[in-house]
Parts: structure tokens; C-alpha cells; sequence
């Protein structure tokens, strides 16, 4: 337990946006940054338990830090933190598909944005037995290697088939403005 506590105040206190908000708001109000995080990990627990909007603020914390690093990502000369954050929106948008249909008998679940809060931070968390990985190298990557090449066909045939269609569409069109056009010169 000792080590565990160690390793969230060195984590507390190194340099991020977290240490250095924990560090402005610690300077202000004289309450150790420990404190300072744990009462605000209870609170957003709570919130995410019992207050209203739950379902707006678990997506913030879904989505708003993961766009943000993986902007830095991208602006970064390092190769490893994109794969990194691009397995996490792989995840994030199989996940979202996935609730999307089971989301009338999830949202019944007491505690279901909390728990879907923690899913997701356990999805970008900086750890060796991040969620993003298992799920994607345990279930995501065997199901794409396995039938990526029927939806690669599948893929090829829908746009080959929206391709005649917007072509269709522009004969279409085309023929209907030039018959309003001779409709129109008829008409003068």
C-alpha cells in the first residue's frame, strides 16, 4: 500500500497539466495535493453515481484528454504515441458502436456511467495493462485479421455501387435541367 501511494505522489507531483493545476491549487488554498486529488476523484465519482448529466461528463472524460494528447501525438516526431492513441480511438469506436445498441438496457444499470468512466480511463491510462492494448491485441486485431478481407470486398462493392448511383443521380439531374430549361424557353 505504502509503494501504491508513493508511486500517485510522484505522480502528483511531476510536471503535467495535472501536477501543475494540483500545484497552482495547493499554493492557493494550503491543502496538499493529495487531498486536493482524492476529494476530486470522490466528488467525480459521486457526480458520476448520482448527478444529473453523468452522461455528458463521462463522454468529456472520454474524449476531451484523449483528443487533446493525441493532437500532441501527432505533433510529435515519436511514432509510438500515435499507435498508442490511435489503438485507444479504434477501442473508443468500437465501444461507442457496441453501446449504441445495448445502450436501452445498459443505461438501466445503477452506477453504469461510473463504471463506464472507469472503463474508459482504463482505456488511455499510461499503464503496461492498458485497456486500450488487451482489448485491441485480445479481441479488435484476431476479428479484423480474420475477416478484414470480406469487409475490404463488401467495401469495394459499395463504392462501386455509390459511384453508379452519383453518377445516376447527375444524368438524372442534368436531364432535369435541361428539360426545365427548355420548358422555360418554351414558356417566353
Amino acid at each position: 500500500m505504502a509503494a501504491l501511494q508513493q508511486r500517485l505522489e510522484r505522480f502528483l507531483h511531476s510536471p503535467g497539466p495535472i501536477g501543475d493545476l494540483l500545484a497552482q491549487l495547493e499554493a492557493r488554498t494550503g491543502v496538499q495535493r493529495l487531498y486536493l486529488a482524492s476529494g476530486s476523484v470522490t466528488f467525480l465519482g459521486l457526480y458520476l453515481m448520482f448527478g444529473y448529466g453523468a452522461s455528458l461528463l463521462c463522454n468529456v472524460i472520454g474524449f476531451v484528454y484523449p483528443a487533446y494528447v493525441s493532437i500532441k501525438a501527432i505533433e510529435s516526431n515519436s511514432k509510438e504515441d500515435d499507435t498508442m492513441w490511435l489503438t485507444y480511438w479504434v477501442v473508443y469506436g468500437v465501444f461507442s458502436i457496441a453501446e449504441f445498441f445495448s445502450d436501452l438496457f445498459l443505461y438501466w444499470f445503477p452506477f453504469y456511467y461510473a463504471g463506464k468512466c472507469l472503463f474508459l480511463v482504463w482505456c488511455m491510462a499510461p499503464v503496461p495493462w492498458n485497456g486500450s492494448q488487451l482489448i485491441y491485441h485480445s479481441v479488435i486485431r484476431p476479428f479484423f485479421l480474420k475477416h478484414h478481407r470480406a469487409v475490404d470486398n463488401m467495401m469495394g462493392d459499395i463504392g462501386t455501387k455509390a459511384l453508379d448511383a452519383a453518377s445516376s443521380v447527375t444524368r438524372e439531374g442534368v436531364k432535369a435541367s435541361l428539360n426545365l430549361a427548355e420548358f422555360v424557353e418554351k414558356v417566353k
